[in-house]
């Protein structure tokens, strides 16, 4: 027995096309997203001066003629990537830098060296300071405030941690002695420089940041700005 009719079974279904389908709307009206991301040839290189609140200050043609500083916001591929100081990035979007202009970070590029502060008390996590550097300056005082020797060992351990040559600056030096305090780490093959109040020593100095990405550290008040 069939449920059927008997001689025009296929009747009524010749009737239907692919139009009479019923399909629900996108109620977004856009395209479905793609997990495909477009390789971004044109991205233009630059490199990252300073991060504040999702924006980064980064700068493009870096030594050449139209060197410029141009500031930018991440794609949202990278919003779970730490951008830091130091990074080099590609950029796409506006690069021109003018006034109002913003550009877009698309890609971290693999880095030569990477800086970190280790969690403490306050900060359960370690954390990617600055990308890239190759010189650790650390800046300490010979008084006011007082040198504090174990925060120094913090710093030459994360150099060395990093593969950061570390350079010592002590400054102050015409409100104290430093040499009782510089021989706790006289068995480090460490450069020595010397400041005091009208004896800047940028002669010594300079030469040894030529050619270097030098990233600078202390306690507050020891002189980092002006060393």
């Amino acid at each position: 027995m069939s449920w059927l009719p008997p001689d025009d079974e296929d009747e009524g279904f010749d009737a239907w096309d692919e139009s009479d389908v019923r399909v629900r709307p996108n109620p977004k009206g856009n395209k479905p997203r793609t997990k495909t991301r477009p390789s971004h040839e044109d991205a233009v290189d630059a490199r990252v001066l300073s991060v504040d609140r999702g924006r980064y200050t980064v700068l493009v043609a870096e030594d050449a003629a139209e060197e410029r500083t141009v500031v930018a916001t991440r794609a949202r591929e990278l919003r779970k990537q730490a951008i830091v100081t130091g990074d080099r990035v590609d950029l796409v979007g506006d690069t021109s830098g003018d006034e109002g202009s913003l550009a877009r970070i698309v890609r971290i590029q693999p880095r030569a060296t990477l800086l970190r502060r280790s969690a403490d008390d306050t900060d359960e996590v370690e954390r990617v300071i600055v990308a890239n550097a190759d010189q650790l300056m650390v800046v300490v005082a010979a008084a006011n405030p007082e040198p504090r020797p174990r925060l120094v060992d913090r710093y030459l351990v994360a150099a060395y941690d990093a593969g950061i040559a570390p350079v010592l600056v002590i400054t102050k030096t015409d409100l104290a002695d430093p040499e009782p305090f510089l021989r706790n780490f006289s068995a480090l093959d460490i450069p020595v420089v010397r400041s005091a109040q009208g004896a800047w020593p940028i002669d010594e100095l300079a030469p040894l940041l030529a050619g270097h990405t030098t990233v600078a550290v202390g306690h507050s008040g020891v002189g980092k700005s002006t060393s």
